[in-house]
């Protein structure tokens, strides 16, 4: 006679910051940087990413895209938030479908079971110094030449997600380094006319802050401030590098930061302040970012961890919200505009090595610390 294997449910968790090409760095992107970087840092991988990113075509995207759902759904996400910047033509020309980019990674993360929300992201530069610095030949696929170019195709795919279930769309800023500070005030403008989430990435790399300082004589939550980007439905993706006041604007105006702990030590970008964050309210989700990880247990569990390698203490946000698996899913959930629930829930295996022993009253506090994709049996009817 045979026992029924025991398991219990669990919510799906949300990815709230996915690139879903970048799973093709792996390897590829821990190969040492030539002579002439310094050192090995985020700016010399991100050469290797311009490489991958302008060898793909709507096709190989949208293939290397299902590959990274499948497993993103395998692991225990059930939506995902998918900041998508590779637009146009390596040369910058426009596909015949100027969407056709975004529309093979929707599709992709549609096919795998995902709930999707689309962002795509304003690029429009190299940056600044001493004035307006024009894309590089890498960065000519992610630009527009307007803002009007860039909301006419966020248009286009908001037509199509109201036709596809489990598909939405809201917009990103790549960036203050991709965008001048007049584009962040009508992209947060146009949003907000919309109803839509927007999201972008800021305070990852200390050379951020400095051109930011340069050009802007401010940090860049500041200048997000200030050009009326924050917000409730708002996200940060990173916030590593804030000071005191840049933690306060984030608190006040109820933004969101998205941690993406694998993919921000793989790159040595820093420390996120999680229990600075912790203290001031402001909540925090995940996300997988460059896909060196696909494993919400895995970030959720470097998180924490993180924290109390910050404070040296366990008392760190485990502690603080109890269940913070379940914290983390509903601020990925907000910080996608989804409704409470909508990314679905997990069968969890209570016979997994991972689990075994776990009073099924404690799995909120094992799935923080001891879990992984392993022990996920697949997606709740």
């Amino acid at each position: 006679m045979s026992v029924a294997r025991r398991t219990a449910g669990l919510p799906a968790m949300v990815n709230a910051h996915s690139h879903a090409f970048q799973l093709g760095l792996r390897g590829l992107g821990e190969r040492p940087a030539p002579e002439a970087h310094a050192g090995d840092d985020f700016w010399s991988w991100r050469d290797s990413m311009y490489r991958l990113a302008g060898a793909l075509d709507p096709e190989t995207m949208g293939t290397l895209a299902a590959r990274t759902y499948r497993d993103m759904a395998a692991a225990g996400y059930g939506a995902v938030g998918e900041f998508h910047y590779v637009h146009h033509r390596p040369d910058g020309s426009s596909y015949d479908d100027p969407n056709a980019m975004a529309l093979a990674v929707g599709e992709a993360a549609l096919s795998a079971g995902l709930t999707v929300v689309l962002l795509p992201a304003a690029y429009h530069r190299a940056g600044w110094d001493e004035g307006h610095l024009p894309p590089a030949p890498g960065q000519l696929r992610f630009c527009d030449a307007t803002l009007e170019k860039f909301l006419a195709r966020v248009d286009g795919l908001r037509e199509w997600a109201a036709a596809r279930a489990g598909a939405q769309v809201g917009v990103a800023a790549h960036s203050v380094r991709a965008v001048p500070a007049d584009w962040l005030t009508a992209i947060a403008e146009y949003a907000d006319r919309h109803g839509l989430v927007r999201h972008v990435h800021a305070a990852e790399q200390r050379r951020e802050l400095a051109e930011c300082e340069r050009e802007h004589g401010c940090s860049p939550i500041e200048l997000l401030a200030r050009t009326g980007f924050l917000g409730e439905r708002t996200s940060v993706v990173h916030g590593i590098h804030v000071s005191p006041g840049d933690v306060e604007l984030l608190a006040d105006s109820h933004t969101i930061v998205i941690s993406c702990p694998t993919t921000e030590g793989n790159l040595g970008d820093g420390h996120l302040p999680a229990l600075c964050y912790r203290d001031a309210g402001v909540r925090l989700a995940i996300g997988s970012d460059s896909q060196v990880r696909i494993d919400p247990f895995e970030e959720t569990r470097e998180l924490e961890t993180g924290a109390r390698r910050e404070g040296q203490t366990r008392h760190a946000l485990l502690a603080a919200y109890g269940d913070l698996w379940g914290t983390l899913v509903r601020n990925g959930e907000a910080s996608l505009g989804l409704a409470e629930g909508q990314a679905g829930r997990l069968t969890i295996d209570l016979e997994h090595p991972d689990l075994a022993g776990v009073e099924e009253g404690d799995l909120a506090l094992a799935a923080a610390t001891c879990a992984s994709a392993g022990v996920v049996l697949g997606h709740e009817s």
